[in-house]
């Protein structure tokens, strides 16, 4: 009897390890389990879509009800992500975008424009890889097709930058960009050329953002077009600055300036020496030789804002020309600029550029412990101070630091 039982039991168990077994071989993962689709191709039924026979087409009637219906999903969806409910809110998205394909590739890629920058603002990774994967589908189709449909593609490369996926954006308009020049589209090539520098640049790419702008120069040059010129030396100026390529900001600089001289536009050139100074002394910290460019075109920015009236200018370039001489250890050339300062900043009717001109010329004499005249000048600066009723506790402060010195 007792043996009876071990056999059933045993029997048992093996029927019940085997019967596992195969459960667990009835339930391994296909390939489909194992990438399952997004929620962006799940094909069901959708009780917005008519019964469709044989995939027909919607009719215009059918698909104007459909873009209505498709409106109110996506208002239902912004009110559930407003009331706290992101679930749901992008399960409704979903089936939102998973219908949009019926009214055509644009109104898909648009829809999916949006709703991408929802889920760009909310970080919402696994829906941008949706959408992403879903935009890539569709520029698939139409980079395969016969004419490629310059919209969608304009479209989907905006969508790429509302889901940050600059590269995927670039090779979306780069497309274009091929497809217009084939065509000879000159005003399509120069915007989208312009779409590409812009990217790049808002991602910090300097050197490709420069390229794009270069090339957008000579078309301007071709066209002998001088104010597309300007703006676009003005841009390569800005691009190689802030990608501290600053020896070819100078020389985009300096064919700005012979473009102003050449139209005898003087008024541009105080600010266009300025940056030119500007630009030689970040490359004197590695040059010092290059210091003395600085200093050139400084006082040239200085002498030709003078000249113009133009005692803003003037100002900030004698302010330079002051911090420049003090670092040198040249104090009474930096005295004398300070002076000059001075009577720049009066012309300026300016009271606090006056006021700040004092104080730099008392710390000057203060350096150097000539106590009487850094009284002298912040002294003046706490009277003009007092008249502008700013800083006077400051200057006070000056004048008390000074007489203790002196004693």
């Amino acid at each position: 009897m007792l043996r009876r039982l071990s056999i059933i039991l045993t029997a048992a168990i093996l029927w019940q390890f085997n019967s596992s077994l195969t459960l667990a071989q009835s339930q391994k993962p296909s390939q489909a389990d194992k990438y399952p689709p997004t929620p962006l191709e799940i094909v069901v039924p959708d009780p917005l879509l008519p019964p469709l026979i044989n995939k027909q087409q919607l009719s215009p009637d059918e698909l104007q009800t459909l873009e209505v219906e498709l409106d109110k999903l996506s208002e239902t969806a912004e009110a559930k992500l407003q009331a706290g409910d992101k679930l749901a809110a992008f399960d409704i998205w979903n089936r939102e975008l998973r219908l949009r394909r019926f009214l055509g590739s644009l109104a898909e890629v648009q829809a999916l424009s949006r709703v991408g920058a929802i889920a760009s603002n909310e970080n919402d990774r696994q829906e941008i890889f949706y959408i992403t994967q879903r935009l890539q589908a569709i520029q698939k189709q139409v980079v395969s097709s016969k004419n490629a449909d310059l919209e969608v593609l304009r479209s989907l490369g905006e969508a790429y930058q509302k889901v940050r996926s600059p590269q995927l954006a670039l090779d979306a308009y780069n497309q274009v960009l091929a497809i217009v020049r084939q065509q000879q589209d000159a005003d399509a090539e120069v915007s989208t050329l312009k779409k590409i520098g812009e990217l790049h640049l808002s991602w910090f790419d300097y050197p490709k953002a420069a390229a794009s702008y270069q090339e957008l120069l000579g078309l301007a040059a071709a066209k002998s077009d001088r104010l597309l010129q300007v703006s676009y030396l003005q841009q390569l100026a800005y691009i190689y600055e802030e990608g501290k390529d600053y020896q070819q900001s100078i020389n985009i600089q300096g064919k700005l300036a012979e473009i102003y001289l050449s139209e005898n536009d003087q008024t541009q050139l105080p600010k266009l020496k300025l940056a030119i100074a500007s630009n030689y002394e970040s490359l004197a910290k590695e040059n010092p030789t290059l210091l003395q460019e600085a200093f050139k075109y400084y006082q040239e920015a200085y002498s030709t804002a003078w000249q113009l009236e133009q005692y803003v200018n003037a100002s900030e370039a004698l302010q330079k020309l002051i911090t420049l001489y003090r670092s040198q250890g040249q104090i009474d050339e930096a005295l004398q600029t300070g002076q000059i300062l001075v009577e720049t900043e009066t012309r300026a009717v300016n009271f606090y550029g006056i006021m700040q001109a004092y104080d730099q010329i008392g710390q000057i004499y203060l350096g150097r412990k000539q106590y009487p005249e850094a009284l002298t000048a912040f002294q003046k600066g706490l009277e003009l101070a007092q008249q502008i009723k700013h800083e006077e506790a400051y200057f006070n402060q000056q004048i008390e630091k000074v007489s203790k010195a002196n004693l």
